[in-house]
């Protein structure tokens, strides 16, 4: 992902940054979407849970076992 630095006179022109904005080119076409990091977040989550439902992550979380952190990482050649 790329990464913008803004000074704070873009900022100012960008309400803030506080919400949802549009951003368009020059000729009123838009050219995608600012979130506010918390946003951003809560729709990664949202999104993530379309992938893996609640009950199958209770169940998991209720697994108990596995192998010591040391034998995985041998097995991964990294002893």
């Amino acid at each position: 992902m790329g990464k913008l630095i803004l000074d704070d006179a873009l900022r100012a022109r960008l309400n803030g940054l506080n919400e949802q904005l549009e951003v368009c080119d020059e000729s009123g076409q838009s050219v995608g979407f600012f979130l506010p990091r918390s946003l951003y977040q809560d729709m990664l989550v949202a999104w993530s849970r379309t992938w893996v439902p609640d009950a199958e992550l209770e169940e998991l979380s209720k697994q108990t076992g596995g192998r010591p952190l040391a034998e995985i990482w041998k097995t991964l050649g990294r002893s």
